[in-house]
């Protein structure tokens, strides 16, 4: 036992279950870090970015977090709505006027955030598309995308539309007309110190950087205009991708997430008020499944589970099913997660917080499988 919450004999098995992982090749490396009340039990780096194993992971290694740059995409627009940019209920049609007809006036911010919004699953708006360039991306959304169900009708986890229109949403409104780039780090990195995050690649982190890889796990490419390869987009200096093109640590990360756990604040500086993490953590997809992840689990003759998308924040809820966030968390777990290699989230029943980030991207069932092993491993550790 120990003073930190944990039961460190018990948290002992998540190092010894990454290795076992790592040497039956299902990833390259993890870097790991749970606390509870923000005292740090578990701060572990585990394998290499690499499958040779060449390239050791290091606390401070940089990532491509992929979707869970959502979250920041995320947070900016519950900060407008407080500002009173635009309301949870506003249109996206009336602060982009170019996308409407078809529907899509009918579409409400938090639709866009709850992934209810009616529009296809769609991992690129024009087949091999260069995507780190933010205006060409928001050019092409509104030429292509059209909504193919009604609000509310399903919930279709967006890969990207979703926050191609939130971080547009988010940059026409500011005050300050600053790029996306800009507000991150004004409103979110700065604030709360996250020095080694980034929009883009920063150069100064490339040395640091984990190149993605996919391992065949996802057929699409993610092409920049410095054509640095099939998924280059993810190695651009310059790239304001609000979907998918953020890199961080894992000590960064948990100061984000650590954020989230004091209901906005971190070190005296308040990101986001209570009263709107209150309602965002609320359950807003009722029992429906996402479509996404509903042919996935059939394949493997999973149950269907619920959904549960509050705005901005994947729920743990109640459903006893495979789940990234394990099946011992509390119902009012929330967080987000990314293509095969990223998660964070936090129990605030148990006060506890879990930030991982690996490198060598899963397939998405077998990614569930191990983050929901690790979850419950940390989960069951709390005393």
């Amino acid at each position: 036992m120990s003073n930190d919450g944990f039961d460190q004999r018990l948290l002992a098995r998540v190092t010894e279950v990454i290795q076992a992982d790592i040497s039956r090749g299902l990833y390259h490396g993890a870097v790991l870090r749970a606390a509870r009340g923000g005292k740090v039990g578990l701060d572990i780096a585990i394998g290499a970015a690499d499958a040779k194993q060449a390239k050791p992971l290091r606390r401070e290694s940089v990532f491509s977090i992929f979707s869970v740059t959502k979250a920041f995409t995320n947070v900016l627009t519950l900060r407008a709505i407080e500002l009173g940019q635009f309301a949870l209920t506003s249109s996206i049609s009336e602060v982009i006027p170019e996308f409407s007809g078809h529907g899509r006036e009918k579409i409400q911010i938090w639709h866009l955030l709850s992934h209810q919004a009616g529009f296809p699953i769609i991992f690129e708006v024009k087949p091999g598309w260069y995507i780190d360039r933010f205006d060409e991306v928001v050019a092409d959304t509104i030429e292509v995308v059209k909504p193919v169900d009604p609000p509310c009708a399903k919930v279709s986890y967006s890969p990207l539309v979703n926050h191609v229109l939130l971080g547009e949403a988010v940059r026409r409104t500011d005050p300050k007309r600053r790029s996306y780039r800009a507000i991150v780090q004004e409103e979110i990195l700065d604030p709360l110190g996250m020095r080694d995050t980034s929009v883009g690649l920063r150069a100064d982190l490339r040395e640091r950087k984990v190149v993605p890889d996919f391992r065949g796990n996802y057929p699409i490419g993610h092409r920049g205009h410095s054509n640095l390869g099939p998924n280059g987009a993810f190695e651009e200096e310059h790239a304001e991708m609000p979907w998918v093109g953020i890199v961080s640590t894992v000590p960064d990360m948990f100061r984000f997430a650590e954020m989230l756990r004091r209901d906005g604040e971190l070190d005296g500086r308040r990101i986001l008020s209570p009263a709107i993490l209150e309602i965002s953590r609320r359950n807003w997809t009722g029992d429906k499944p996402n479509e996404l992840e509903m042919q996935r689990r059939r394949d493997l003759g999973w149950e269907v589970a619920p959904a549960t998308i509050g705005l901005g924040f994947a729920m743990r809820g109640t459903a006893l099913c495979h789940h990234l966030f394990g099946t011992l968390a509390s119902a009012g777990t929330f967080g987000n997660y990314g293509a095969g290699t990223t998660l964070f989230w936090v129990d605030p029943e148990r006060d506890l917080t879990f930030v991982c980030l690996s490198a060598g991207v899963m397939e998405s069932n077998a990614n569930v499988e191990r983050f929901q092993r690790l979850s419950d491993i940390v989960i069951s550790a709390c005393v």
